[in-house]
């Protein structure tokens, strides 16, 4: 009798443990690859929301984890291309070629157009001789910090050209990325203003000519240019350069240090990777904006020991306004924080 007592007993217990056991299973939260596919859903959502093509590539610094969507197809960098302009002429100035200090001389036909304080203070008579000098160090945090055009093509000129920019990056290993024109050239493409790649037309001229096209001729141009491979970039290519700039020495300290404290101070695209992120994340970034493009490139300091994300946002082929192509960039910078910080 008592070894039937004992029996019924372990029966017993086996039976409830199994049922505990069930009960735990029942309510064990989704898979990994459930959060993915609901983050690859919430990508395509908000591409519709920014009324073209949104590709984003994200990457763990610590843990080498990623996401990527459309992460293989080439988007116009615009703007943001001026980071690996910056790194070639960072590694001129470390292999002793150039000086930070280093005065560059500018005149009238130095001013181009697109955003920047230099075109805007000094604005010189076509007769004018130089009269201002800028350091390298000064055209290199002018090019990134407010996105300054006629700073970045005298640092394309002083990193040696488009084709020493592209070489650099192959040199590091870097695939997806080319850099082509200066942003005079890039900007009358966009246009389909024929521009003489050996004497850019000044600002002046760009602005006059600008004013003769229609709304409907930008738009068919701007079509245009968003086929062009020229001056692209892969989300994946971007986000690789990103993180090789995080993470190994490709410039000397003083050098690699200066460019990320620059992208940290950045002033351009404060709704963009910035948008709806805890206010005080910290984010080492570079904006790009042209016709139907809309981009933000970036690295972003995860809350507590949560470690650091590369994220690579372009938008392109969007004729909704500039706001709508930015929030969806915004809700996807966070979204790839929240998923990164929770489930890594």
């Amino acid at each position: 009798m008592k070894i039937r007592n004992i029996l019924l007993l372990s029966i017993l217990v086996l039976a409830y443990s199994s049922y505990g056991q069930k009960k735990k299973t029942a309510v064990i939260s989704p898979s990994p690859s459930n959060y993915e596919q609901r983050l690859r859903s919430e990508v395509e959502r908000l591409s519709k929301l920014s009324g073209g093509k949104l590709g984003v590539t994200a990457i763990h610094v610590e843990t080498g984890k990623r996401f990527s969507q459309y992460g293989q197809e080439l988007f116009p960098m615009a703007s943001s291309y001026k980071i690996p302009i910056a790194i070639q002429l960072l590694n001129k100035i470390d292999s002793g070629k150039l000086s930070l200090d280093q005065l560059i001389e500018f005149s009238y036909l130095d001013l181009h157009p697109g955003s920047g304080m230099i075109s805007e203070r000094f604005n010189w008579p076509q007769s004018a001789k130089p009269g201002l000098a800028l350091s390298v160090r000064s055209l290199i945090e002018l090019m990134l910090l407010i996105s300054d055009n006629s700073a970045t093509d005298a640092c394309l000129t002083l990193a040696g050209g488009p084709g020493m920019v592209t070489s650099n990056l192959k040199r590091l290993g870097i695939t997806g990325i080319r850099v082509d024109r200066p942003t005079s050239l890039l900007i009358g493409d966009w246009l389909g203003i024929s521009v003489n790649e050996n004497v850019l037309k000044p600002i002046a001229v760009f602005d006059s000519l600008e004013k003769t096209l229609s709304p409907e001729q930008i738009k068919i141009t701007s079509r245009k240019f968003d086929d062009d491979p020229k001056d692209t970039s892969t989300p994946d290519g971007m986000a690789e350069l990103l993180l090789m700039l995080q993470t190994k020495p490709i410039l000397k300290k003083e050098s690699q240090e200066l460019l990320l404290d620059i992208m940290r101070r950045c002033e351009t695209g404060l709704t963009r990777l910035k948008g709806m992120l805890p206010p005080s994340t910290e984010v080492k970034h570079k904006t790009g904006t042209i016709g139907m493009t809309t981009n933000d490139v970036g690295i972003i300091t995860l809350p507590g020991d949560a470690g650091h994300l590369v994220v690579a946002a372009f938008v392109k082929s969007s004729e909704k306004e500039i706001p709508e192509r930015e929030r969806a960039i915004a809700e996807v910078t966070r979204a790839l924080h929240d998923y990164f910080l929770f489930l890594h």
